[in-house]
């Protein structure tokens, strides 16, 4: 099956293109250095020419709500619009799992816009909801790090490899569509300031760890068990000790 990722050359779209290939589908890679740009429609036509399928994997680190709103609404009215004309008969949607739980998250607030838009759409669809990415304690120590220490929340979290959650995604890409979301985290719930400290130790990196909600990126509205999967979640194998293991390597 011939299967469009859009944002193919990032993160999970790399992994994507490489499980839909290992799968034995024919990848097309759709992002900017490919010539396609999602937020004006330049070159969606001819990138989507006899695709079956669209899996959009495209991310946006703005913290500013209405930016972070503006940018998923254009990018999948664009896309929308594109798959009716060339016929695609299945949109998948990478988002994160429980953001109808927290109402301040500039990111969260996008991607419900763009839930929203696919779920009202014309094209038959299904949303793969993922929790974190097992680097994640590691960006919020690069993001909140300074000469006093990194800010990290007490924030519980059930995070997943990359790689597991692009192999699910290339699974639902070539299968009929749900029209519903699909949950996917890892085996193991965590403590975001336990994974930072475990993360810092594979990288050698030596860094005050500070342990509070204050000054973090996230409120409290995130804590207990918000950002935790429901009981039917598909439940991936690679364990964060696992992916330590390759950070030492």
């Amino acid at each position: 099956m011939r299967v469009a990722v859009i944002g193919g050359t990032g993160l999970v779209g790399r992994h994507t293109v490489g499980a839909l290939r290992a799968k034995g589908h024919e990848p097309v890679v759709v992002s900017r250095g490919t010539g396609v740009d999602v937020t004006t429609g330049a070159g969606l036509a001819d990138a989507l020419d006899g695709v079956a399928a669209v899996v959009d994997v495209v991310s946006n680190e703005s913290t500013d709500r209405v930016a972070a709103e503006q940018f998923f609404a254009t990018e999948t009215e664009n896309l929308l619009v594109a798959e009716q004309r060339a016929g695609v008969g299945h949109h998948v949607l990478l988002s994160i799992v429980g953001i109808d739980r927290v109402e301040g998250n500039a990111h969260y607030a996008g991607k419900r816009v763009q839930e929203a838009m696919v779920t009202d759409g014309a094209i038959p669809w299904t949303i793969v909801a993922a929790t974190e990415f097992f680097d994640f304690a590691g960006k919020v120590v690069d993001w909140t790090r300074t000469d006093a220490g990194a800010v990290v929340p007490p924030l519980l979290v059930q995070p997943v490899a990359v790689a597991d959650v692009a192999d699910l995604l290339a699974e639902v890409a070539v299968r009929k569509p749900l029209g519903r979301v699909v949950e996917i985290a890892g085996p193991e719930t965590h403590d975001l300031v336990d994974m930072a400290r475990r993360t810092l130790t594979a990288r050698g990196d030596e860094v005050r760890l500070i342990a509070r909600w204050q000054d973090s990126p996230f409120g409290v509205e995130m804590a207990g068990d918000v950002r935790l999967p429901g009981d039917d979640a598909h439940i991936a194998g690679t364990t964060f000790e696992t992916w330590l293991e390759a950070q030492r390597g």
